[in-house]
């Protein structure tokens, strides 16, 4: 299936690794030009190479999200290398596995910069262009913690639901604009952001990692993690031509993980 994205100008933040890599190389593999974005030089340069190899063009952008006042210069050298963004991807590194309750103001106020405003910031600057094209695409993704909320990931749940109520209002003021706007959740997906809660909730409850990560996977009705390459292909869906009519939604990609309608 051709996705009709061939030559448009991608911007993915959070593109160093994980999930976001994976989104980097689906989007190259259709034909996309792919600016990365990620606070790690070392991880952009492996992503770029990666986009690379698979023949597709990348630029890469060393961008701490949560410095917000950086959008405007980084959007401009996306511009400058690619013209304007028609496809925005989104990730964001997740905070400490916490309690809700008991956190500190100044924990809310540093995560929900990097994880929520300068998601919208950087969307905001990107809109008049897509606008300008009466064609674009913004894709943000969370956690399965916005459909049914995860234990001791409480910022995490709480702040990423704010995306969510975002995009979907989005959704409703681009449309006409030739504009869709979709949050994708990743159920457990292998990457080394599940490594790392898979870790943590073994050295919390004193158990192995194997035996935390098969108990996962014994409610998860596939029965097994996804791989990132699986969670990319929906992302690029999303983005394509072929999704002009899907807007405003939040696509699961969990093997049946999520038990709620």
């Amino acid at each position: 299936m051709d996705l009709g994205i061939k030559g448009r100008p991608a911007l993915v933040l959070g593109g160093g690794g994980g999930l976001g890599r994976a989104s980097a190389i689906a989007l190259a593999r259709e034909g996309a030009l792919v600016a990365i974005a990620d606070i790690d030089p070392a991880a952009v340069k492996a992503s770029c190479e990666a986009v690379e190899a698979v023949g597709g063009r990348a630029h890469g952008i060393v961008w701490d999200l949560a410095d917000i006042a950086a959008i405007d210069a980084h959007v401009t050298e996306v511009e400058k290398a690619f013209g304007p963004v028609q496809i925005l991807v989104s990730y964001t590194g997740g905070p400490p596995p916490t309690l809700v309750s008991g956190q500190s103001a100044d924990a809310w106020r540093k995560f929900f910069d990097m994880m929520v405003v300068s998601v919208i910031g950087v969307a905001d600057r990107v809109l008049p262009g897509m606008r300008a094209a009466k064609w674009g695409r913004v894709v943000t993704s969370t956690s399965s913690g916005v459909v049914a909320p995860i234990p001791n990931l409480g910022l995490s749940n709480a702040l990423r639901l704010s995306l969510v109520g975002w995009s979907k209002t989005l959704a409703r003021e681009v449309a006409k604009d030739g504009i869709t706007t979709n949050i994708i959740v990743p159920g457990r997906i292998a990457t080394d952001r599940i490594r790392f809660l898979d870790e943590a909730k073994a050295k919390r409850e004193n158990r192995s990692v194997d035996a935390v990560a098969a108990e996962s996977v014994g409610t998860i009705p596939a029965g097994r993690y996804g791989n990132p390459e699986e969670y990319a292909d929906a992302v690029a869906f999303l983005a394509s031509d072929r999704a002009s009519y899907i807007t405003g939604t939040v696509m699961r990609v969990d093997g049946g993980l999520i038990g709620s309608v």
